[in-house]
């Protein structure tokens, strides 16, 4: 027999493209040399010659012809009567390559080399996807959404290797289908019972990071560097910027000419509400910069205690607490600050209130509108008035105000 086909005998060869061809050929090399070692007690005298790409292995047995009867060591010698059966040509002093055949390990042997042969490429391809996945924590990468679960997502890559997407790495907003591309961020490589589990994350603030990069080329540049990012994923992000260069406006960089660098990472993060500041190490500064859009009178600072008391008009307190709290959250989470809000004229602690602006993924732009124009600005102000007075008010139409409602005072039921 010329030659063993693997491809046929080992389906796992030919599927383990992402292994390089040097390593598998050690790996194939190394499997047949522990077969030799078990039958002849050695693999010395034995050359194992793998040819990678057509999935060829041949193994040939060299040993040195003596006369008969002067053999000492019948593993690395043979007899010229016996030489010569194998080929008349041969003398004393030469040596000789013969060719092993396969069926002479037995089958027995050769099921056990097909299957450590399959587990050693199994564990090298388990091994590769680890590493590749381990190099890429904080990428972004696009994968195929295969099977959407209750608690999870399962994606495919280019290469169909499995990626986990888990529910509470999920914006809340996220709706997948099967077959649809999404954007995700490698959170971490998990190993559960010796194989990888690639975790991805669209909830991480390394995502959103990633995402300013590939939109802002001063950041992939390096000319601006983002200092620090929290987020409430789908609700509100806080992104604190910095400029290695005088000419370069951060903020202005990376909210773009009308919005149009911020406004593809707002679609992609379900509309969340992205505040770009400029960061600065005078903590006054960034506590005020962090409470953005609301605008403060007069800040206490507790550097013991971590603490700052702010205080505020009136009509500027709801823009600071946000919706459900989220705005003054992020901001003791990117200051490291607790921060307590008050109003500026009582020093007493506002009534909580949510500004109209925060309620835009549920109400039409166009109904804010009209009510600002008649002084609702905020969620209690509307509430205060009854359907009626509203709708002498506003134009707007019974049904309408009803439904608007109904939004506002869930709000406030929810606590």
């Amino acid at each position: 027999m010329a030659s063993i086909n693997l491809i046929e005998a080992f389906q796992e060869f030919k599927e383990a493209e992402n292994i390089d061809r040097p390593t598998l050929m050690r790996v194939v090399e190394d499997v047949f040399r522990t077969l030799l070692r078990k039958k002849y007690g050695s693999d010395e005298t034995f050359d194992v010659i793998v040819n990678a790409e057509k999935g060829d292995l041949e193994i040939f047995r060299r040993r040195t012809i003596v006369e008969d009867g002067d053999i000492y060591n019948t593993l690395e010698e043979i007899e010229y009567s016996d030489a010569i059966k194998i080929e008349p040509d041969y003398s004393v002093g030469e040596e000789l390559y013969e060719e092993v055949n396969l069926e002479d390990f037995g089958r027995r042997a050769i099921l056990a080399a097909k299957q450590t042969l399959a587990s050693r490429i199994a564990d090298l391809k388990k091994a590769i996807l680890a590493k590749k996945y381990g190099d890429r924590v904080g990428e972004i990468i696009s994968a195929e959404v295969y099977q959407v679960w209750k608690k999870e997502v399962l994606l495919l890559d280019e290469e169909g290797n499995e990626l986990i997407l888990p529910k509470s790495e999920q914006i809340p907003q996220d709706y997948f289908k099967k077959g649809e591309n999404i954007r995700a961020v490698v959170r971490r490589v998990d190993m559960k019972n010796n194989n990888p589990v690639i975790i991805l994350s669209r909830t991480a603030p390394e995502f959103l990071a990633k995402l300013l990069e590939i939109e802002v080329p001063e950041i992939f540049d390096g000319l601006i560097v983002i200092k620090k990012i929290v987020r409430d994923p789908g609700e509100r992000a806080k992104v604190a910027v910095e400029s290695y260069d005088d000419r370069i406006d951060p903020v202005g960089a990376c909210v773009g000419m009308k919005g149009s660098r911020i406004h593809g990472i707002v679609r992609e993060l379900k509309n969340e509400n992205i505040d770009v500041i400029n960061w600065t190490n005078n903590l006054q500064l960034l506590i005020q910069r962090s409470l953005t859009p609301a605008r403060i009178t007069t800040m206490e600072i507790d550097n013991e205690g971590k603490r700052a008391s702010v205080y505020l008009k009136p009509d500027q307190v709801s823009l600071a607490i946000g919706r459900r709290g989220v705005n003054i959250k992020l901001a003791c989470e990117l200051t490291g600050y607790d921060i307590d809000v008050y109003r500026d004229n009582e020093g007493e602690v506002e009534e909580f209130d949510i500004d109209l602006e925060e309620f835009s993924d549920e109400i039409e732009p166009w109904i804010i509108e009209a009510l600002k124009k008649v002084g609702c600005d905020t969620a209690r102000s509307v509430l205060d008035l009854n359907t009626a007075e509203l709708e002498r008010r506003t134009d707007l139409e019974k049904e309408t105000i009803e439904e608007i409602r109904k939004v506002l005072q869930a709000e406030f039921d929810r606590g």
